[in-house]
């Protein structure tokens, strides 16, 4: 008997992490479009499994010694299409860089070609009181081959 397939974490292609994503029911508003907030569960789904992937657990960060975690601090969302019901999407992300406690994430999710939605996100890395602090060793350096290049047109 065979067993059915794992849930998919998504696929890294290049340095974006690309998560499948089905529009369900529950999803949706009386007239079978996604509910704006809904968008915001992707984007986070999308964060979580790019971490998953790139071999950073949330939950060895909070078995730390010197415990850690993340909190969202600013979202920047632009809504450009309407999802329905059924559709296929995919959520890509991109971890940009890490400044002190701060990460810089670009996300956008697609039916297709076609962008939906994008959202540029600053995470905090923080300790479990709450208070900003630099990731702990080993997070920067599993998400170094990630970050984007260096703008060398930037002082």
């Amino acid at each position: 008997m065979s067993q059915p397939p794992l849930p998919t974490a998504g696929v890294f292609i290049g340095r974006e992490h690309h998560l499948p994503v089905r529009v369900y029911y529950e999803d949706t508003d009386f007239t079978g479009v996604v509910y704006h907030a809904n968008y915001l569960r992707y984007f986070e789904r999308g964060r979580s499994d790019f971490l998953r992937v790139a071999g950073v657990s949330h939950t060895d960060l909070l078995e730390r010694a010197d415990p850690a975690a993340f909190v969202v601090t600013r979202m920047d969302i632009r809504f450009q299409r309407a999802a329905r019901i059924d559709d296929a999407l995919t959520v890509v992300t991109t971890y940009d860089w890490v400044k002190g406690p701060r990460l810089f994430i670009s996300q956008h999710i697609l039916r297709g070609t076609e962008v939906i939605a994008t959202a540029n996100v600053e995470a905090a890395c923080i300790t479990m009181d709450g208070r900003p602090r630099k990731p702990p060793s080993g997070l920067t350096e599993a998400l170094t081959p990630w970050f984007a290049p260096p703008d060398p047109t930037l002082p």
